[in-house]
């Protein structure tokens, strides 16, 4: 049988998914995924073998045939004045016969990520390195600075790093407000597919799917940052589109959300807990409170938020959004 180019191309990108995944009985999953004969699967496998985008493991296994490229950059060689110079010089030679959207995206996030480098990490030097498949690029950006975490706590006078990197998923966050917006992170994590970033024992995460989260890490001595991104080559999203979700008609930067579940490990309770999450929020019109994952909330940490916060803040309109029934109850409760 003979497929439009569309559907063999999704039948393919479906295929280095599932190889990517590292599942077993590929063909047999391809085919009853499209309704197909597996002898048409093997076929596009051997295709993709003989174009060199997959390669044989072993009979019936397979893995995606990646190159990876290394750069570094050091501050005493002037290498580090240009924050567009790593995308033109060593990305878009990479990407150039994808969509424009896809380059859209990259030119957006590694501009912002280098400028980081340069103008916040007080790194001397930082290594770039690129690992690219037919399906998706990756990423990977180390620099030996101060720490992203660190300079934000120190900055803004933060108890702990965990307080830092909670004012990351509310965007709007910069130690230089003269020259910066603090909108980079907060608009690259949503455009990639992958964000992490690694500091002081840290990452901070966020994903295509929405999931936001943050993970203690064993080496808690790290140095420096790291920036991991990961982008299908194939995605539809655009960068306007993003941007989009969070402004208003004028294009503002209006619109916030605050997973409470990556900001405290249980259900929170206290005043000061809710304080925190209202830090900087006045500087937004719209703040969606999400409380997936969270099975209830304390009295006090409701009515500091709801109550307390948005009497002194009545222009800004604050939604609770993923409430479990006791969450809702609790709201119900100081609202009335």
């Amino acid at each position: 049988m003979r497929f439009s180019d569309e559907k063999k191309q999704s039948i393919i990108i479906y295929m280095l998914e599932k190889i990517q995944q590292n599942c077993d009985g590929v063909s047999k999953i391809v085919a009853e995924a499209f309704d197909i004969n597996q002898n048409t699967v093997h076929t596009y496998i051997n295709e993709l073998v003989d174009k060199g985008i997959i390669k044989r493991v072993k009979r019936g296994e397979y893995e995606l045939v990646k190159k990876k490229y290394e750069y570094k950059y050091s501050r005493s060689d002037k290498e580090m004045d240009n924050d567009t110079y790593v995308y033109e010089h060593c990305l878009y030679n990479l990407i150039e016969n994808l969509s424009q959207n896809v380059k859209d995206i990259w030119s957006y996030v590694i501009s912002e990520m280098i400028n980081n480098v340069i103008d916040h990490s007080q790194a001397e030097n930082f290594k770039l390195i690129i690992e690219q498949s037919y399906i998706d690029t990756q990423v990977l950006i180390l620099d030996d600075g101060i720490g992203i975490f660190v300079k934000i706590k120190d900055y803004f006078g933060f108890n702990t790093i965990d307080d830092a990197i909670g004012e990351l998923f509310k965007g709007k966050l910069t130690t230089d407000i003269e020259n910066h917006s603090g909108e980079g992170i907060f608009f690259s994590s949503k455009m990639v597919d992958d964000f992490f970033i690694v500091s002081s024992g840290k990452i901070f995460s966020n994903n295509k799917y929405g999931n936001s989260k943050i993970m203690n890490l064993a080496q808690t001595n790290t140095e420096g940052t790291g920036v991991y991104m990961s982008l299908s080559n194939f995605t539809q999203r655009n960068p306007q589109e993003v941007f989009d979700l969070y402004a208003n008609t004028e294009g503002g930067f209006v619109k916030t959300k605050v997973p409470l579940k990556n900001i405290f490990d249980a259900s929170p309770v206290s005043r000061s807990q809710a304080k925190r999450v209202c830090n900087r929020l006045e500087e937004f019109k719209e703040v969606e409170i999400d409380f997936d994952g969270i099975q209830w909330m304390g009295q006090g940490f409701a009515h500091q938020i709801f109550v307390v916060f948005a009497r002194k803040h009545p222009d800004i309109k604050l939604e609770p959004v993923n409430m479990s029934e006791d969450v809702a109850k609790m709201y119900a409760h100081v609202m009335h």
